[in-house]
Parts: structure tokens; sequence; C-alpha cells
């Protein structure tokens, strides 16, 4: 049952570590560091407030924003004057005062500053070794998912790894982007080490030893170390992960947590206190009290393939909500629901028919076995083994065409239409490479992956892709740090 998944404790109060203080009156109602971390049960709350972070129930988690808006496969959408601290992450006109950023950055090291506090507080806690160590493990894993996100969207950030224990700790300098991912392959390989290949149904959701070893295989993809993504990609194969039947069935709540899914966080709708996303609202239609944010472009519809005879890749429309097919809801789409571009994103939506509105109930998918093919397809090629590159490449394009076979909703159902995504048959380097980057496009579109992709891609492929956005790679490959940090960190 859905109930059982492992969801956010958000009744858990901040954790702070005690300062010196001339007050000795013993505090009611409220945990310090020295009356805290005691014992197991407090090592499980701990561990639970740190996923609260990585969840879409609260707004300020807009990794939507810089994944995806500040690319070229969506636009802000919405109203014209409706958070405009986004437009101008889309336009990269932001600056250090800019609200979104300050949001993201303050959401994302609090997450950091949970993690922090269990991975050197848990240790000392007298119970099973077993289970501490996996909390540890959990906490190393989503240290470094927020330290991946911060250093993608921002560069060089202050690493922090230890709790403040007094307020000079709370400034710290800025790490350089190679320390920081050094830091995530160590985070990342102890969590793999400990970490269960599996949990019992009521703690799904938690990060396994394959979410450590995606994670891992994603951080030596964007590093350039191909050899090393190969292995952790290749460990994972292991672990019995697959490919959904039907492609679709990844953004439907009736599948989730699958055997295509890596990392998945976890919603719940109608529960106090909150647990649901609010990623179905912000990206609906009007009509249903949606803001229409995230609005796929012209540039990203264009990307799918069609055949001769004009049928698209069935990806597109799993995907993106467009003139002639149903929306989410069964309605026919209609144009006029995104005033900016004309289409909606339809992945996360779809949580609109599953749970009130801004309070969906659909997972977001952080990482599918999908994404671990194609990175490893990435890495055959890059090490010049691209006949074998082809292998998993191909195996991402049969299931897309294969929806016809699986997907009763689909016209000619039954039947594979003729030419539908052939598999790729040149493997140079520079041809196959070109056709790994546009099958993570399309693949895994609109699931807040390919601002960084574009930006790892380099000068060229970056500045042709939103040239029209204003950008320059040298001078706006990062967002600026929010100058609250400038303010109070006294080492930058």
């Amino acid at each position: 049952m859905k109930m059982n998944k492992i969801l956010p404790a958000l009744s858990l109060l901040f954790l702070f570590v005690n300062c010196s203080t001339n007050l000795d009156t013993e505090l009611q109602g409220q945990y310090t560091s020295d009356t805290f971390y005691k014992t197991k049960d407090q090592a499980v709350l701990a561990i639970n407030a740190c996923y609260q972070i990585v969840s879409f129930n609260n707004t300020k988690n807009l990794l939507w924003v810089f994944g995806d808006v500040a690319s070229d496969d969506t636009v802000k959408g919405g109203n014209d004057g409706d958070q405009s601290d986004i437009g101008f992450v889309d336009n990269f006109t932001a600056n250090a005062t800019n609200g979104a950023i300050e949001s993201f950055w303050k959401h994302y090291y609090e997450g950091i500053g949970r993690s922090n506090n269990v991975i050197y507080y848990v240790p000392t806690i007298a119970m099973d070794p077993v289970l501490r160590d996996r909390i540890v493990g959990e906490a190393q894993f989503l240290r470094a998912y927020y330290y991946f996100h911060l250093a993608n969207i921002f560069g060089s950030v202050p690493l922090r790894l230890k709790p403040a224990f007094n307020i000079d700790d709370l400034s710290a300098p800025l790490a350089t982007v190679n320390d920081i991912y050094a830091q995530m392959e160590t985070d990342l390989k102890a969590a793999a080490s400990t970490l269960p290949i599996s949990y019992d149904a009521i703690e799904t959701g938690r990060a396994t030893k394959g979410a450590a070893l995606g994670l891992l295989a994603k951080v030596y993809l964007f590093r350039g170390k191909w050899d090393l993504a190969l292995e952790a990609s290749s460990q994972l194969e292991t672990l019995g992960y697959s490919l959904n039947t039907l492609y679709a069935n990844n953004f439907n709540e009736a599948h989730e947590n699958g055997l295509e899914s890596v990392f998945e966080i976890q919603h719940l709708s109608g529960q106090v206190p909150y647990t649901g996303s609010y990623l179905n609202q912000y990206f609906s239609p009007s009509g249903n009290n949606g803001y229409f944010f995230n609005a796929p472009t012209a540039n990203f519809v264009n990307e799918f393939e069609k055949t001769a005879a004009q049928v698209a890749d069935p990806r597109l429309d799993y995907t993106v909500g467009r003139a002639g097919n149903k929306w989410v809801d069964g309605q026919y789409y209609n144009v006029q629901w995104s005033p900016a571009t004309g289409y909606l994103d339809k992945k996360q939506s779809a949580a609109v028919t599953s749970g009130p509105i801004g309070d969906g109930g659909l997972n977001y998918v952080f990482m599918r076995y999908a994404e671990i093919l194609l990175i490893k397809a990435e890495a055959l090629n890059e090490l010049n083994r691209g006949a074998e590159a082809l292998i998993p490449l191909n195996k991402i394009r049969k299931r897309a065409r294969e929806s016809y076979l699986y997907d009763i909703n689909l016209a000619g159902y039954g039947s594979i239409p003729s030419q539908l995504l052939p598999d790729v048959t040149d493997s140079s380097q520079s041809s196959l490479r070109d056709a790994i980057r546009h099958e993570r496009r399309v693949e895994l579109g609109l699931e807040f992956h390919r601002y960084y992709d574009i930006m790892r891609y380099g000068k060229s492929y970056s500045e042709n892709a939103l040239g029209s956005q204003g950008f320059n790679f040298t001078s706006k490959r990062y967002f600026p740090i929010p100058q609250s940090e400038r303010d109070t960190n006294t080492k930058i």
C-alpha cells in the first residue's frame, strides 16, 4: 500500500547543536543535541527529516526551475507577472538577490545540515550496528545528492561536512568543483558499501545500494571518468533492475517504485502533515486550478522523431500536452491552456488525477534504469567501444517503439508503425555521441536533467542551445551565490 512508503518526518523539530550560554534553565518541549541522538528511534526520525528536503511538498524545492526552465526544453510559463524571479533564471538575468536562487540554496543547505548531523551523531548511538550503518549510509547518499545539484547550479560552493558547533563554523570557504565532486565520490562509495539492495515494503523510498551506485555512475560521467562510470553502471546492472515494459508507467501512480526505479522521491496526498507534491498544481492548466508553469518549447517537441507518415515517437505524447491529444484527465488538450508555448508538461501533471490539486500523490523519479543504460552507452562510446555502446542505447529505443504493443490507447495498438525509432547502427564516435545526447533528451525529458547535460556538453553546445536566452558560457555558466550567503559567510 502507498501508506507504507517512507515519507518525510515533517513534525521533527529542527536540530541545532548547543552553543555556550549563561542560561541554565532546562529547555521544555524541544530537543537539543544534548538530548537528541540518544536512541534508535531518534536516529530514524533524524534520517527521515533528511528526506523531507528532496520532496516536492515544499515550494522551496525549485529543482524543476534549474533542471528544465533554465534549459532549452521549457520556459517559465504561467502568467507574465507570476514568479518573475523564475523568469530571470529562464533568461539568465538572475542576480544574487533573486528569490528563486535564494530559496533553493537555503533549502538544499538545510538538507546538507540535517545529513551532517546524522553522519556525525548517529555513530555514537548504542543501537543495532547494521541499522546504524545503514542510516549513516542514507545520509551520505543524500548529502551527495544535495551537493550534486548545488555544484551543477552554482559551481564552487561551501563544502560543509560537519555540524556547526559555534558561530565561526557557520562560515566556510568556497570549495572547488573538483573537491565537491571528490566528496560526492567518497560519500557514494561509502553509502554503496552499507546500503541494502532492497527494503521491506514499509521502508520503500529509502536510498538503496543501487541508488548510491547510480548517482556515483552519474558523478563519474559528469567528470569524464568514463571507465569508472562504466564500472559503476555495470555493478548496478547486477542488482535486478529492468525497464518497464511500457514507458508511460514510469509516470503513473499505480506503477510507482517498480523495477525501473533507482531513486524515487515519495509523495502521498491527503495527509496531515502534508506530504503531497505541489507540482501537479504548478504544471497543470488553469482549468484544473493550475498555474501552467514549465511550458515545453517547440524546440523540445521537435526533438522527437517522426516517421515519414508523421507518426511521432510515442514518448512525446506521454511527456507533453499538445493539440490533438488528450490531457491527463481525458479531455482533449487546448493550446490556449499554455499561452507561453501552446504546450504543457504532462509527466508531473499526471498527479492531478490521483490527488487534490497542489497535493499530488505522484512520486518524482530522480533516476531510472533507463538513465543507467544511457550512462553506460555514453561511457562505452567515449572509451571508443561504439559497437558495444549501441546495445544499451537500442534497448531504450526498442522499449519506446514497443509502446504500440502494450498501450491499448494508442491508435494502431498491436502493431509497431513502419520505421518508428529504428535501431541506431552507426557506431562512429561523433555520430554516436550525437545519438546518445538526443536519446537522453527525449527519454529523460521534463525530468529536470536537461540543463545539467547542456552545461557538461561544453561551451559550443550550450551557447548553440541557449543563445536565444541570452546565455554566454564564460559569464553565465553558473548562477550567482545568493547575497544572503555572501553577507553572512565571512570566509567567501
